[in-house]
């Protein structure tokens, strides 16, 4: 039920990928080889990033589908994030000394 003199304006849903709050630099970068969810851990190779299996560079920001043909997305180069949001081509808890060390930092705070 709406009040008399508002106007419903729907609902929103709380972004758990963000879990602090450390500057975030972001950039827009190509994306390539595959569909990716927002909050996939990224590498770079050729100046395009794709899923991490060993060597972190970046979060992606936004879902995007580049399995086609590469895709511009806009990727994280900084931040704090949550670990239960995250995901890679391998187990992100795995690369969360690595993500430190480009100023990616990884917290447990939320559930996803």
């Amino acid at each position: 039920m709406t009040v008399q003199g508002f106007t419903d304006q729907g609902f929103t849903i709380a972004d758990n990928l963000l879990a602090g709050e450390f500057p975030r630099v972001s950039i827009v970068a190509t994306i390539t080889g595959g569909s990716y969810e927002k909050g996939t851990v990224l590498s770079k190779s050729d100046d395009k990033y794709t899923i991490c299996s060993d060597e972190p560079e970046a979060i992606l920001a936004e879902t995007v589908d580049a399995s086609s043909k590469d895709k511009q997305a806009v990727i994280y180069l900084t931040g704090e994030f949550n670990l239960a949001a995250l995901n890679a081509g391998v187990d992100v808890s795995t690369l969360i000394d690595k993500l430190r060390a480009k100023s990616i930092f990884i917290k447990t705070n939320q559930a996803y």
